[in-house]
This record gives C-alpha cells, sequence and structure tokens, in this order.
C-alpha cells in the first residue's frame, strides 16, 4: 500500500494533512485449530501482510470523523454519544473500540481517521479484527495510553463481543495484534500462554483461495455454535466440573460423551475434542519438518468441520476438493468461522500456477464463478509506521 496515496485522498477529505500518523494492522490466517477458541483450545494463526492501512490525527472537538477507501462513504459520529447503527457499518467497529478505551477511564477526542483495506472483506481472514486493532494502536497513540499489546487484544475482542454482538473468541484478535513475521503462533485460548513457531515449509508455499461468498460473523450461525458448545459442557458436568471443552482429554471425551443425548451437540463437541488434539500434534510435525503429515491433518481439520460441525458449505468444499485433486498440494481446509470465506492450502512452490489455473477452472464450472488467490505472506502485528 502506498501511504503517500493515502496521504493525498487523506488531504482532499479532511481537508490537509497537518498532525497525521500512519499504522497498519495485518489480517489472519489460522494453519489449523478452527472454532476452538472460544473453548479455550490450541490455535495456531498467523498474521498476514495483508492488512488495514490507517492514517489518523487528533482533533480539538469531540467530532470523530472515519473515512475508508474500500466504501467511500464518510461517517461523522460524536465521541460523546458512542452506539451501534447498523447502517454505519464498517465504522462500527471503530466506534466499539473506542468505546472500550473510554470504559476504561482513558480521555480521549474526536480524530478524523482513514482506512484502507487490501483484505477482502468478509473472506474470513479477519478483517473485522484488523480494524479493531488499527483502532486500538490509533488510539494508544495519539492519546500516549499506558496500555499493553495484550490488553489491546482483550479490548477489541470485547469490542466485537459487546458492541458488534458477536461472541467470537480471541484467536483473530491475538494473532493480529501479537503476530509475528515468518511465524504462526501456537496459543492457548485458555490462559493466553504463547509461542511463536517458525513457518518453515521447504519448498512449499501457503496459498489462500477466496470463495468470493461473503459471509457476516453476526449474521452467520457462528453464535448458535457456541451455544451448542455451552450445552454440551453443561451435559458433561452431570459427571466432571469443567469449565470449556478443552479441559478434558479425548480420552476422558469418549468415557463420558454418552451424557450428551443430542446427536448434534455431541457432533460439535466431538469436533472440538479432536481439533485440539489435531492442532498440538500439526505443531510438532511442522516443528519436525514433517510438512506432509501437518498437511493431512489439514485435511482431516477441514473433514471435522464439514462434517461434524458443519461450517462449511460447497463453495468452501469444492475449493478444498479442486485443491486435493491438483500436484503439488500437501494439505487444503477452510480457514475461518466458514459459511464461506477462504481455504488455505500448502502448494509445492513450483506447481503454484497449475494449482490457481486448475482450482479456478474446478471451482468455476461447479459454482459458477471464480474464486482468488492470495500468497500467504507471514507478517508482523498491527504496529505504528513510522514514514521518515
Amino acid at each position: 500500500m502506498d501511504f503517500k496515496k493515502l496521504i493525498k485522498i487523506f488531504e482532499k477529505v479532511y481537508g490537509d494533512s497537518h498532525g497525521i500518523s500512519t499504522f497498519f494492522s495485518p489480517g489472519r490466517v489460522n494453519l489449523i485449530g478452527e472454532h476452538v477458541d472460544y473453548n479455550g483450545g490450541f490455535v495456531f494463526p498467523c498474521a498476514l501482510s495483508l492488512g488495514t492501512f490507517g492514517i489518523a490525527r487528533k482533533r480539538s472537538d469531540d467530532i470523530l470523523n472515519f473515512y475508508s477507501t474500500n466504501f467511500e462513504d464518510p461517517i461523522t459520529c460524536s465521541i460523546n454519544n458512542l452506539k451501534y447503527e447498523k447502517e454505519h457499518y464498517w465504522s462500527n467497529y471503530l466506534k466499539g473500540v473506542i468505546y472500550e478505551f473510554q470504559k476504561l477511564g482513558f480521555n480521549l477526542c474526536g480524530m478524523d481517521i482513514l482506512i484502507s483495506g487490501n483484505l477482502p472483506n468478509g473472506a474470513g481472514l479477519s478483517s473485522s479484527a484488523s480494524v479493531e486493532l488499527l483502532t486500538s494502536i490509533i488510539c494508544k497513540e495519539l492519546f500516549s495510553c499506558d496500555i499493553d499489546m495484550i490488553d489491546l487484544v482483550k479490548l477489541s475482542q470485547m469490542a466485537e463481543n459487546k458492541f458488534i454482538g458477536v461472541n467470537c473468541g480471541i484467536m483473530d484478535q491475538f494473532a493480529v495484534g501479537m503476530g509475528k513475521k515468518d511465524n504462526a503462533i501456537l496459543l492457548n485460548c485458555a490462559d493466553l500462554k504463547y509461542e511463536y513457531v517458525p513457518v518453515v515449509l521447504n519448498g512449499y508455499t501457503l496459498i489462500i483461495s477466496n470463495t468470493n461468498k461473503r459471509r457476516g460473523l453476526s449474521d452467520s450461525k457462528y453464535n448458535e455454535r457456541r451455544d451448542q458448545c455451552n450445552e454440551a459442557v453443561k451435559n458433561l458436568n452431570k459427571e466432571l466440573n469443567i469449565e470449556n471443552l478443552s479441559q478434558i482429554s479425548a480420552e476422558q471425551f469418549e468415557k463420558y460423551k454418552y451424557l450428551i443425548e443430542d446427536p448434534v451437540v455431541l457432533k460439535r463437541a466431538t469436533h472440538v475434542i479432536y481439533e485440539i488434539k489435531r492442532t498440538l500434534s500439526a505443531v510438532e510435525k511442522l516443528k519436525n519438518n514433517e510438512i506432509k503429515d501437518f498437511g493431512k491433518l489439514m485435511i482431516d481439520s477441514h473433514n471435522s468441520l464439514r462434517d461434524l460441525y458443519e461450517v462449511s458449505g460447497i463453495e468452501l468444499d469444492t475449493l478444498v476438493e479442486e485443491a486435493l485433486k491438483s500436484t503439488g498440494v500437501l494439505g487444503s481446509r477452510m480457514t475461518g468461522a466458514g459459511f464461506g470465506g477462504c481455504t488455505v492450502s500448502i502448494v509445492k512452490d513450483e506447481c503454484v500456477e497449475e494449482f490457481k489455473k486448475s482450482v479456478e477452472k474446478g471451482y468455476t464450472d461447479k459454482i459458477g464463478y471464480p474464486p482468488s488467490f492470495y500468497t500467504a505472506l507471514i507478517g508482523d502485528g498491527a504496529k505504528k509506521i513510522n514514514l521518515e
């Protein structure tokens, strides 16, 4: 992204660029460990080089001005009257974060903010978390707020849970805030202990394939899946004493799963228990340079998300099926919440172009429109950018 061009847009929208600061916040892709973060399990995401760019400055009044080059609909509101407004769509993510800063007692004032993203919206690459952490970094830097990145991550998640109304776990915000170049993050979502793991694929590349079917978390069955997991915990607690599904092993689950009488709830819980186990195994495979086995676990993960958690759909399933037909592919799976969005595949370097051609043809023949492809370069987390 060319900040010089963005500054010119800022000047056009706001009159001048006096007193501005520049920022970047990445998107994320989850390599394995899906729909387990809100169950306290292990996930394995990484930040992307794609993301959301921001230019911001303080004002001397209480007015918040928001402008996005992706939507080109300027939003204005008062910092003293922040509320969710459906018609304000994308700006609600910024408002939610600012509202959380105020709840913590930070004294903020008005701002002029311009954002521009090269993440596809609604594609499951955490464009919402990217905007949330971008706003968090803007507030921290412009107002010299004494708050560390982990707390910014928690604050951003709270904004999405309470202000937006999506009962997401913490994985997306954590990956966006704590990302590290060329590393994925093994994160224990129960206690936020984490480990950076170098992603060394030795002749293979991560390719993100976008179904181009837009999805919206707050409009999906995401919250329903979380409720079903809570129901499973409630059933298991007839004999156990757990707060979430991550607190029992696969062996314990097999012993006590008879307590879950609803077959749908049982399927949801089964996915979570074994997805956590897959994630830990996959990380060890990556550390030991057993890339083929890592790929097999990715495939198992997708099959579980399709059959047990039921969050994929014909578009995602078709992308995975076509990927696995292609030469030089070790693994492929949906990534993100599902119901549309993207897949991530491990593809041999010299087969990448043929992969794109064959997957595009197979997908288009079945779905009726083409997918999009992105090479997944792993980057750093949200930060202020110094242009000098």
